[in-house]
């Protein structure tokens, strides 16, 4: 008896079948495996093989040269810059001791004969740099031993203070510091304040060094207002002087009675001369400068803004103090040495210095200008 061929061929046809969906199932699991791409390691293998690659090599910083310093200084000023004198910083160019010890306050010092015994009257005249008229007749009418204070937020100082150093003057920067009646009164937005840190007032007070190179040191007063608030407080007052002491720089105080400095070369003022800014008073208040001078052998003094009543009146005294046997000298001829702690002597002065103010004036150094 034969079999059926029928169900035979329909076994054979569903064996076919069956390999065929088998070839299928795999073909495309390799496939969808192929475009997920291989499996993903565990983050902390990655982490560990990332970890132990060897850092990147960092350079240090290259050493700023003089060719590349003088493309941020004004082509006017670069003759009166000391080369030695100054460091590139993320805040500017900022003064500093020289690698032979010279400071700013000796190099950019106006010369003063040692041999000189009257009385000095030295002056500090703030707020230049505000007024361009003003100032630049400040600059062409005063004697150049009156000090120049330029104030910091002035516009466009760096003709001015070219124009000052051809002439002579020795120049400071006017520091903004909290006043009494802060916050009605206010010295600005880069003013030293009391309720700020440390860190936060030397980071204004580097961008403040930085608007003009080439000063002998510094005066802690914006026109009228001379910080009294901020200079109460001992420790950031301290570590303001010590910053400028660090750069070579002296340190002038406006308030009278207040006592010279502690940390840095300088002096207080003994007397506002502008205090009010009339022209009586003006006149009273040199006198009364003169007479300190005869009284101690040198006095400072202090007007705190460039107006044409004070002009003329400066212009006025000094034409006549010759006769008077008082004689105007530079700041840098009256300075003190720091009462507060032992720090060297500016490089280039008197080996036996007095402590008095009669005899305390720098010995002659190597200038860059102000001959």
């Amino acid at each position: 008896m034969t079999e059926d061929p029928v169900p035979r061929s329909h076994g054979w046809r569903w064996l076919g079948l069956f390999w065929i969906l088998v070839i299928c199932v795999i073909g495309g699991g390799a496939l969808r495996l192929a475009a997920l791409g291989p499996p993903e390691r565990p983050r902390a293998v990655q982490q560990a093989s990332v970890a132990d690659e060897p850092p990147a090599p960092v350079e240090a910083a290259p050493a700023i040269a003089w060719s590349a310093l003088q493309t941020r200084l004004p082509a006017g000023l670069q003759r009166f810059i000391d080369a030695n004198l100054i460091e590139g910083t993320a805040s500017g160019l900022l003064p500093k001791i020289g690698p032979d010890g010279l400071m700013p306050l000796r190099a950019y010092a106006r010369e003063f004969g040692r041999e000189e015994t009257r009385p000095r009257v030295a002056l500090i005249l703030g707020g230049v740099g505000l007024s361009q008229a003003l100032s630049e007749l400040a600059i062409d009418t005063l004697p150049p031993t009156v000090a120049l204070a330029f104030n910091p937020y002035a516009a466009r100082p760096d003709p001015l203070i070219e124009r000052a150093r051809r002439r002579g003057f020795e120049t400071l920067l006017a520091i903004p510091m909290e006043p009494a009646g802060f916050p009605m009164n206010d010295p600005g937005n880069r003013a030293l304040l009391t309720g700020l840190s440390w860190t936060e007032n030397a980071q204004r007070l580097d961008w403040l060094m930085a608007r003009f190179p080439g000063h002998v040191g510094a005066v802690g007063a914006l026109g009228a207002m001379r910080g009294e608030r901020f200079a109460a407080l001992a420790e950031p007052f301290s570590r303001l002087q010590i910053a400028l002491a660090d750069r070579g720089m002296l340190y002038f105080d406006p308030r009278p009675g207040a006592g010279d400095p502690q940390r840095a070369w300088g002096r207080v003022a003994d007397v506002v001369v502008d205090d009010p800014a009339t022209r009586g008073e003006i006149d009273a208040r040199l006198a009364q400068l003169e007479r300190v001078a005869r009284a101690r052998g040198a006095a400072l003094g202090y007007l705190g803004e460039v107006t044409p009543v004070a002009l003329e009146r400066i212009a006025v005294w000094a034409a006549g103090i010759e006769i008077r046997s008082v004689v105007l000298a530079p700041v840098t001829a009256v300075m003190r040495r720091p009462q507060g702690a032992e720090t060297s002597r500016p490089q280039g002065a008197e080996a036996n210095r007095p402590q008095g103010a009669e005899a305390a004036r720098p010995g002659n150094a190597t200038r860059v200008v102000n001959r």
